[in-house]
């Protein structure tokens, strides 16, 4: 069939005219029910009444249900100039002449009908009567009220679960339709892959996708075919939705971007009803491109359980799912891009060839990476003119894209709260520290001991740190409390790949040397090292279970790449194992405890020197400990290294 032929459409039926109807309705119950009190007749108060009625100028009056009268004038007082207001005309333009011409509420019944009585006994002309008009109508409707608001809240609740807006009433009947936004060359998405910075693996096989659907025969014609899917996998704050923005940007066909939740519904089957509406509304714009976000939330690994509920409309959508990926009415014209931070828990036949054919891995930046994101996030801020990015990006290891994001933000408020012009080093710097170490509480009370035993603590680091060739290079010491912690070291560790024993060991003895400090110091530990305990047993459990680094455990890994199997409950070794297990784990760290306090014991006199500096200045530098304890012999052995490959 021709999409281009005209067919005739299903006018939308707008939920407005049902609320217009309901008003309309209400209103006939007030003028069709019933009640004779006219709207063009004035109001007035019982001492006007009077007065008219002493003058002679009522023709009659007439009393409704013991509490509104009713006035009508004779023709005389029609024709005085006081009662122009009462001959008015209707809104047929006739004029008012048969009345009623006033009304006004009578107060107490029996207190008007003397007057009444006492106007004829002084030979006043005029004729009154009492009646009592009932509205049945709008009992009648008042018996069906219950009812009337059931269904109006009815409406109310559909429209909203179906995200119903100013829409038209058929939004309650589209609780099954796709809540997919469409991006397309109408759209005004101004993100392109000139705003990714960095990850170049994973925007170059992107851009390939975007370049398949622009120029299909350039590939076509070798016999290749277009990928049916990709998976953006990586920690949260990578760029995976950024690049899927750009996607959008770039793409010159229709984009459809939604999350893994906008499926997920409280009535059954509402899921694989969506996923059905999105990929019919893909068909139909193909060429074209799915993209959703956080796939995880419908595409976990579908369980053993004969468990019903929630858990069973999850599967259905994606049973739905697999099948518009690759079924016997797939369209290949569609690519569907996903995202999740959990790879290890979705289901295989989700990621299996012919559905997402590319798995693309977004890491955290590097070095030069994270230089080129800076560049990206410094455009719009004022920044002093001396300011190094190559600086800043060494500063920040570890960090993703939206740490930098964040860092440049911070910045940016540091700055303005201290009335600068420009966002300088020190800004950035102090962002950092704000982000990694929390809020400075230069006001917090602590003792003169507490305050020598975090120094002396933060010294044993900075200390040990300083002796060991693999342990990472000190930035900063400072006894300044910082969120949660009373003090902090902050270090600029090497970019690797792999590590090695004797790297991680000097990690641990770096880690170990602030109890250290003070069993050496004090001949006391506090509880001051806890963080410090929980990465330190880390590390040595994962040196014994998973990465084999142990002679009495052997070449043995217990660690599950898949994330299939749980070993909360069951363990994959025997008791035995695990006696060996628990013996290494302590043996390597009480090793490097006692290396550490040995390497303390050995510079004691320069330990007192730096804490007692640091007791006194709260903050020390690299500088500073290059001035106590002489430059560290691998750092020169480094330079050297690197003087001879830049020759």
């Amino acid at each position: 069939m021709n999409k281009n032929k005209n067919t005739m459409k299903t006018p939308k039926f707008n939920t407005y005219w049902i609320y217009a109807m309901i008003v309309l309705f209400f209103a006939s119950t007030y003028f069709i029910g019933g009640n004779e009190t006219s709207n063009s007749s004035k109001k007035i108060n019982i001492s006007s009444f009077e007065r008219f009625l002493n003058k002679g100028e009522i023709k009659g009056v007439t009393v409704i249900n013991k509490n509104i009268a009713q006035v009508t004038l004779n023709r005389d007082a029609l024709n005085s100039p006081d009662h122009k207001s009462a001959n008015s005309t209707n809104f047929l333009g006739q004029k008012n002449l048969n009345g009623p011409h006033y009304v006004f509420e009578i107060g107490n019944l029996e207190l008007f009908q003397n007057k009444l009585e006492e106007a004829e006994k002084k030979g006043i002309q005029f004729n009154y009567d009492f009646k009592t008009v009932e509205n049945k109508f709008l009992d009648y409707v008042l018996g069906f009220l219950p009812l009337i608001i059931l269904i109006g809240l009815w409406f109310f609740f559909m429209r909203r679960m179906s995200g119903g807006g100013g829409g038209g009433g058929s939004q309650i009947f589209s609780i099954g339709k796709s809540k997919a936004k469409l991006f397309d060359e109408k759209s005004d998405v101004k993100t392109t892959f000139k705003d990714v910075a960095g990850l170049e693996g994973a925007k170059e096989e992107v851009q390939e996708i975007v370049d398949f659907l622009k120029n299909p025969t350039k590939y076509t014609k070798l016999g290749g075919k277009i990928p049916k899917g990709a998976l953006l996998i990586g920690l949260p704050g990578t760029g995976k939705t950024l690049l899927a923005k750009a996607v959008a940007g770039e793409a010159k066909v229709p984009f459809f971007s939604l999350s893994g939740s906008d499926f997920v519904e409280m009535f059954v089957g509402v899921g694989a009803s969506r996923v059905r509406d999105l990929f019919k509304q893909a068909k139909e714009k193909s060429p074209s491109i799915i993209f959703i976000d956080e796939i995880d939330a419908i595409g976990r690994a579908r369980g053993k359980s004969n468990m019903t509920g929630g858990n069973d409309e999850r599967e259905n959508t994606l049973n739905q799912l697999l099948t518009e990926m690759d079924g016997f009415g797939t369209n290949t014209n569609v690519i569907v891009v996903a995202a999740t931070n959990r790879a290890d828990v979705l289901d295989k036949a989700l990621m299996r060839a012919g559905r997402f054919d590319r798995q693309i891995y977004v890491d955290l930046p590097d070095v030069r990476e994270r230089k080129e994101i800076f560049n990206v996030h410094l455009k719009p801020i004022k920044i002093s003119k001396n300011l190094d990015t190559d600086f800043l990006a060494k500063q920040t290891p570890g960090f993703s894209g939206a740490d930098i994001a964040n860092v440049c933000n911070e910045a940016a408020l540091i700055a303005a709260r201290k009335l600068k012009k420009s966002v300088n080093k020190q800004d950035f710097l102090d962002a950092v520290d704000r982000i990694v170490g929390g809020l400075e509480k230069k006001n917090k009370i602590i003792t003169e001991t507490e305050k020598k035993t975090i120094a002396f603590h933060e010294a044993g680091h900075a200390t040990v740190s300083w002796m060991l060739e693999h342990a990472a290079p000190l930035v900063k010491v400072t006894i300044v409390p910082r969120g949660q912690s009373l003090g902090a070291a902050w270090y600029l560790p090497e970019e690797r790949q792999i590590v090695k024993t004797e790297q991680i060991l000097d990690e641990m003895c770096a880690a170990l040397g602030g109890r250290a400090a003070e069993k050496v110091m004090f001949n006391n530990i506090s509880t001051g090292a806890l963080s410090d305990l929980e990465k330190v047993t880390k590390q040595a459990r994962s040196m014994v279970t998973v990465y084999g680094l142990n002679d009495k455990i052997g070449n043995l890994t217990y660690y599950d790449s898949t994330g299939q199997n749980d070993y909360s409950f069951t363990k994959p070794y025997s008791d035995v194992t695990a006696e060996v297990i628990d013996k290494e784990i302590s043996n390597i760290i009480e090793t490097q405890y006692q290396r550490a306090i040995k390497l303390l014991k050995k510079h004691k006199s320069k330990l007192i020197e730096l804490a007692n500096f640091l007791l006194e200045k709260e903050v020390i530098f690299k500088e500073d400990l290059v001035r106590i304890y002489g430059e560290r012999p691998f750092d020169i052995k480094t330079a050297i290294k690197e003087s001879k490959s830049l020759k």
